[in-house]
């Protein structure tokens, strides 16, 4: 197949689907309109097999007789708990609900994907897995898993991931040799005190002044006690405790995420909770500390970065893929299947200065670059290719 003419045919037809899923957006685990859109769409399609996963979560099958390797290409499906303040005549119409991320282009570039491998399936020398998955926002991969998604993908041979990246130059693609993206542990703090008069505080035990002792606790853990070269980051982004001016509260809670970008994430939360639960006893409290895994380490397999790059190079020419530089303390649930199967994780800049300003993903003014979308799906097509005549 002329893979660039049949792109170009099909991007107006993904351009609506995306639009229309961006003005319905919905949050993790709340997409049942767009899983029906999509279940319905690639049951039109003919696909061997059609199944949901995790309430909102799709899985589709191409091929599923035929011999030969078996690769799957995941898309998220899920908008942020925001609002949104892009401008488009397309925007959320659901408050709180946004996809100021661009996973409404990533599952409307899948379906076109998927509609042009159904179209020549005869072309294609092996199976192809396309998942949908809800709630990245929020650990979805993991549910899904445990409820039995490498199973109704037919156990996969590899996978493809990827996603849009507006600080990289459109028409350039971003895949870093190793590590890509740190693991991302979210925790919660619950500080006990006394409560008490603001006048007497010595007849009370502040939970207030123990979350101090915690942010400089943890601060000095990471300048004093952490390797510089195996990156590590501790961010508290919420607070809250008390609900007067002269009342000594009784409880307080941190909110905040711990994140490595290297495999010794376990001996990074054992020490955090020593730090946290030492700071909190200083000041006569106690604490309980929860945390939850939001995604693990993201890193890609030497053998499938080669051929996401080389398919990328066929079609954009050499120096149009960056392999260094790539690395980011954010991270994508995707990793989450990496075990499972290897895998490559491919950014693709969408930040044309002759188009923009471009915002970076999860600001209210996000806007996704649909000129970029031919290529995102060109790059996947190829790649498949490539991965199951190999």
């Amino acid at each position: 197949m002329d893979i660039r003419k049949e792109v170009i045919a099909v991007t107006p037809e993904v351009i609506e689907i995306r639009r229309d899923l961006h003005k319905h957006a919905e949050t993790g685990f709340k997409e049942f309109r767009t899983s029906k859109i999509v279940k319905e769409y690639l049951e039109k399609l003919g696909m061997d097999t059609v199944s949901t996963c995790a309430g909102t979560g799709v899985i589709a099958t191409l091929n599923d007789g035929k011999p030969g390797k078996r690769i799957m290409i995941l898309a998220d499906i899920d908008a942020l708990p925001m609002d949104e303040n892009s401008g488009e005549s397309f925007s959320s119409v659901n408050p709180g609900a946004a996809h100021c991320c661009g996973h409404d282009a990533h599952t409307a570039i899948q379906l076109g994907i998927a509609k042009i491998m159904a179209e020549h399936r005869d072309e294609i020398p092996g199976k192809v897995t396309f998942l949908f998955q809800p709630n990245e926002e929020d650990a979805g991969a993991q549910i899904m898993i445990d409820e039995g998604a490498i199973e109704l993908a037919k156990h996969p041979d590899a996978i493809i991931g990827s996603h849009n990246h507006p600080s990289i130059t459109y028409g350039t693609f971003g895949i870093q040799k190793g590590f890509q993206g740190a693991s991302s542990y979210y925790y919660k703090i619950t500080i006990h005190g006394k409560g008490g008069h603001g006048g007497r505080p010595h007849l009370a035990v502040n939970p207030a002044d123990a979350t101090a002792f915690v942010l400089f606790g943890i601060k000095n853990m990471l300048t004093a006690e952490r390797d510089a070269l195996k990156p590590t980051v501790i961010t508290n982004c919420m607070i809250h405790g008390g609900e007067k001016e002269i009342t000594v509260p009784e409880t307080c809670e941190m909110q905040g995420s711990i994140r490595c970008l290297h495999r010794e994430h376990e001996a990074v939360h054992a020490r955090f909770k020593e730090v946290v639960e030492s700071a909190c006893a200083m000041n006569g409290c106690t604490c309980e500390i929860e945390l939850k895994c939001g995604n693990s380490l993201l890193y890609n397999d030497d053998a499938m970065l080669e051929i996401a790059k080389s398919a990328i190079e066929e079609m954009k020419g050499e120096g149009s893929v960056i392999t260094d530089g790539m690395q980011t303390m954010g991270g994508d649930d995707y990793a989450e299947f990496l075990p499972y199967m290897p895998g490559v994780y491919v950014n693709y800049g969408t930040n044309d200065p002759k188009t923009g300003p471009w915002q970076s993903i999860h600001h209210p003014g996000y806007r996704f670059n649909e000129d970029i979308i031919p290529d995102a799906m060109e790059f996947q097509i190829r790649t498949v290719l490539k991965y199951l005549e190999g």
